[in-house]
């Protein structure tokens, strides 16, 4: 996209800088690594592209204080920093990790829906629905925030098989898709999952939603300062595949590396974008944005 000053003359600057920065957008994870002014702006420099607040995690108030610090950074910057806001839905911790409630039909729980008025009082931009089964849990939470006055898109997770059956009806209604590989993996075959996600991909790209590929990216730069070969050629596939976006998780939510993780990303997504041979794969209508 060729950026334009009033008069019609290039801004050759930030046209130079758009070159340098990928399409593809990066979602970093906020967690006790990262939850400061220094490192949000750090990650930023490296072009980080959104946020994501897991709601699993930590107190409403807490929350309230890191949305006001995100805000902080990306007006102190002059960018937009959209900040996504993940439910827990019918989530069930274990000493293990976690699974979701089987007998529970609705994804949007009650606990939820007060999450999600928050959500719209402190003016998320996204809101990611978990453990999505069928268009109605999409529905229910879009009908949640029209009736508190909020504007919030929606993101739909899939992460269950139940939601592979029903996605083109869920594809429809949200306003962006979540390729969630870590409970996916847990509820289909876990050999299937990198054939469900291209399938994902490609029909999200056909219905002109934005998709986003996530978990285990880059797992390894929790404790090391480099990804495995195995995660540059991941995130290098997600590219080429035409994901719209790649989100960090434990690496920039508790890892020892949040800033070096989006920065290497960065590198990965560009160097993969330099191979899609002219295909118009990205659409910025698609973007995640304010």
């Amino acid at each position: 996209m060729c950026l334009i000053k009033k008069f019609g003359k290039p801004n050759q600057k930030l046209m130079l800088k758009n070159m340098l920065n990928s399409k593809a957008q990066i979602i970093a994870t906020l967690g006790p690594s990262s939850f400061s002014h220094e490192i949000i702006n750090r990650m930023c420099e490296k072009q980080l592209g959104v946020v994501r607040l897991n709601f699993s995690w930590q107190t409403l108030d807490e929350h309230a204080n890191n949305i006001l610090m995100i805000r902080k950074v990306a007006n102190e910057r002059g960018i937009v920093l959209p900040i996504i806001q993940d439910l827990p839905g019918p989530r069930v911790q274990k000493s293990e990790g976690h699974t979701f409630n089987h007998d529970l039909a609705d994804a949007v729980t009650d606990h939820d829906i007060e999450l999600i008025k928050f959500g719209v009082e402190h003016g998320v931009d996204y809101i990611a629905v978990s453990f999505v089964s069928s268009a109605k849990d999409i529905i229910k939470c879009k009908e949640i925030i029209k009736a508190n006055n909020g504007k919030q898109k929606v993101i739909a997770k899939i992460e269950r098989a139940e939601a592979l059956e029903n996605l083109d009806e869920i594809i429809y209604e949200a306003d962006a898709v979540m390729v969630a590989r870590g409970d996916l993996g847990n509820n289909i075959p876990i050999e299937k999952v990198p054939f469900v996600q291209s399938d994902i991909i490609l029909r999200c790209k056909k219905a002109g939603k934005t998709v986003i590929v996530a978990t285990q990216m880059m797992l390894s730069m929790t404790n090391n300062t480099e990804p495995t070969r195995a995660e540059v050629t991941d995130v290098a596939e997600a590219i080429l595949e035409g994901a719209d976006c790649v989100m960090l998780s434990e690496e920039t939510a508790s890892g020892k590396y949040p800033v070096e993780s989006v920065a290497i990303m960065e590198r990965i997504v560009l160097e993969a974008e330099k191979h899609l041979g002219g295909k118009a794969v990205f659409d910025p209508l698609v973007r995640i944005v304010v």
